[in-house]
C-alpha cells in the first residue's frame, strides 16, 4: 500500500483524540499524493482538511505540554526543549566529500522510498548519527536534510534537557519525543554525548544511567518511518547501544582540498577578486572546518563592504586567514605590530614587507623593524622605496 506510513500516522492521531496530529499527516499525503499525480485524491482530503474545526487543532494534549501552539517545556526551568524551524533549500549550502555525499543520498531514497522498502522487506529505521570536530557540518546537514524533505526541523540542544531534578530529564525525553510524533517533521538530537554517553564508567551516577535507558527506550518506541537525526563532537563518548539503534551513521571529516576550494568559492561569491589565486588559499588553510573558512569569508566581505569595495582585497583574505590560525593556534596577538610579525613568520612569501606595509598603512622600514629582519632578508628595494 502505497504511503501507509501517513495513514498509520493519521490512524494513531484519531485514536489519541489528537486532530493536530491526523491533520498535519494529512496534509502531508494529500502533498505525496500531489506529487504522485493524484491530485482528484489531494484535493478531496484538502476540502475535509479545510471544513475540520480549528480550534481542535489548539488544544490536543495541553497538559502534557507537546500541543501544536505549546511547545514542550523543561519541568524544572520552564524553558523550551525544542526549537522550530523550516528551512528552505536556496537557504542552505552543504558541501561534502562526494563519498559522505554518497551516503547522505542513500539516506534520502531510503526516507522517501521507505513505504516501498517495507514491502520489500528490506527497509531501515530513518535515523542518522552525525560524528565529527564541531564546525563541520553536522547542523548544516540537518537542516539540508529537513529543507529538503520539505518538514519542519526540530532541534534539541540535548545537554538542555538535563535537569537536575530527579526523574524530570527522562520526563523532558519523552515529551520531546511525543512532540516530534505528532506533525510531519525531522527530530535532530544537538550534543548528543549529554544524553547518550557510555554507562558503567568510574564517575558516572545512577541517574545518568537512567537517562540513556530513557533514551533507549524513546527511541524504541519511535516508529521506524520518524526521521531521526543524532549529532555529537565526542561518538567515543557513546554508548554503544545508541550506536545499534542508527541504521545510519556519517563521519563528518575536515574538508579536503577539494571541498576547501568549492566553499572559499561559495562563500567569497561575487565579492571574490578576479585574479584570487584559490589553489594557494586552499593550501593555506588545510585543517581548517568548512564554519572557519565560512566566517574569514564573512569577515573579509563585512570589510569590503564597509570600505564601499564591490570585491573583497585579496591580501586581505589572507590576512584574515593568517589571524584565525593565530586565534586558533591560541597565538597572543593584541597589536597591530604583533599581528604583522606573526604574518610575516606565518608566510613570508605571500606577506612581503610591502603587502604588510600596505595592509596596515605604515612604512616598510617600520614592518622590517617590529619583524626584526635586517637588509640581508632580500627586501632592501623595499625599503628604497618606501624611503
Amino acid at each position: 500500500m502505497d504511503h501507509l506510513s501517513e495513514v498509520l500516522k493519521i490512524l494513531d492521531g484519531a485514536l489519541r483524540a489528537n486532530a493536530s496530529m491526523a491533520a498535519d499527516y494529512a496534509g502531508l499525503l494529500a502533498d505525496k499524493l500531489e506529487e504522485g499525480g493524484n491530485r482528484q485524491q489531494a484535493r478531496q482530503i484538502r476540502e475535509r482538511l479545510a471544513r475540520a474545526p480549528g480550534a481542535l487543532a489548539s488544544v490536543q494534549d495541553a497538559d502534557r505540554g507537546i500541543s501544536l501552539n505549546n511547545l514542550p517545556v523543561d519541568g524544572e526551568s520552564r524553558l523550551h526543549t525544542v526549537d522550530v524551524s523550516r528551512p528552505e533549500p536556496r537557504d542552505v549550502v552543504l558541501v561534502l566529500p562526494n563519498a559522505i555525499e554518497s551516503r547522505v543520498h542513500e539516506f534520502l531514497a531510503s526516507v522517501r522510498h521507505h513505504d516501498a522498502l517495507v514491502a520489500a522487506n528490506a527497509a531501515l529505521p530513518n535515523r542518522l548519527l552525525m560524528h565529527g570536530l564541531p564546525g563541520t557540518g553536522k547542523t548544516q546537514l540537518a537542516r539540508w536534510v529537513a529543507a529538503q524533505l520539505g518538514l519542519q526541523l526540530l532541534t534539541v540542544r540535548c545537554d538542555t534537557l538535563v535537569s537536575s531534578l530527579l526523574g524530570q530529564t527522562s520526563r523532558n525525553l519523552r515529551r520531546v519525543f511525543e512532540y516530534a510524533e505528532q506533525r510531519p517533521s525531522v527530530l535532530f538530537l544537538d550534543e548528543f554525548d549529554a544524553l547518550a554517553s557510555a554507562r558503567g564508567n568510574e564517575r558516572d551516577v545512577g541517574e545518568l544511567q537512567r537517562v540513556v535507558i530513557a533514551l533507549l527506550q524513546n527511541i524504541d518506541a519511535l516508529p521506524d518511518s520518524t526521521i531521526l537525526l543524532a549529532a555529537t563532537n565526542h561518538d567515543q563518548l557513546l554508548d554503544a547501544a545508541i550506536w545499534r539503534r542508527f541504521s545510519f551513521r556519517l563521519p563528518m571529516p575536515l574538508p579536503d582540498d577539494d571541498v576547501r576550494e568549492v566553499l572559499w568559492g561559495r562563500f567569497l561569491g561575487d565579492y571574490a577578486p578576479i585574479n584570487l589565486d584559490f589553489k594557494v588559499l586552499v593550501a593555506r588553510s588545510e585543517g581548517l572546518t568548512g564554519a572557519v573558512i565560512e566566517q574569514i569569508c564573512l569577515d573579509a566581505k563585512r570589510s569590503a563592504v564597509l570600505a564601499g569595495k564591490a570585491q573583497v582585497d585579496e591580501d586581505e583574505v589572507f590576512r584574515r586567514l593568517g589571524l584565525m590560525l593565530a586565534l586558533i593556534e591560541r597565538v597572543p596577538l593584541s597589536t597591530r605590530d604583533a599581528e604583522m610579525a606573526w604574518l610575516r613568520r606565518w608566510d613570508r612569501k605571500i606577506f612581503s614587507l610591502r603587502v604588510l606595509a600596505k595592509l596596515y598603512g605604515v612604512s616598510t622600514r617600520h614592518v622590517t623593524n617590529i619583524t626584526q629582519e635586517g637588509a640581508s632578508d632580500g627586501h632592501e628595494e623595499d625599503d628604497k622605496q618606501s624611503g
